[in-house]
């Protein structure tokens, strides 16, 4: 698969390393971010949350719109 903000951007085939776990596009390094991710996990009758984050992929775009305040 090619990275989609490379191929529309600069019309290069730019190979993904990944998928934006918010859009679904394909990514390269360049073009996506490797944030932490909160797990829940079930705590007796209830649930909390892990105390080591997991990871997920997003591109810059949707990293960009999470973080606006």
């Amino acid at each position: 698969m090619k990275c989609y903000d490379c191929d529309t951007e600069a019309g290069t085939d730019t190979s993904a390393t990944g998928v934006c776990d918010r859009c679904g596009l394909h990514t390269c390094q360049d073009h996506s971010l490797v944030v932490p991710a909160g797990v829940v996990v079930p705590s007796g009758l209830g649930r909390t949350l892990s105390p080591l984050p997991a990871r997920r992929v997003v591109c810059h775009t949707c990293r960009a719109a999470e973080t606006a305040r």
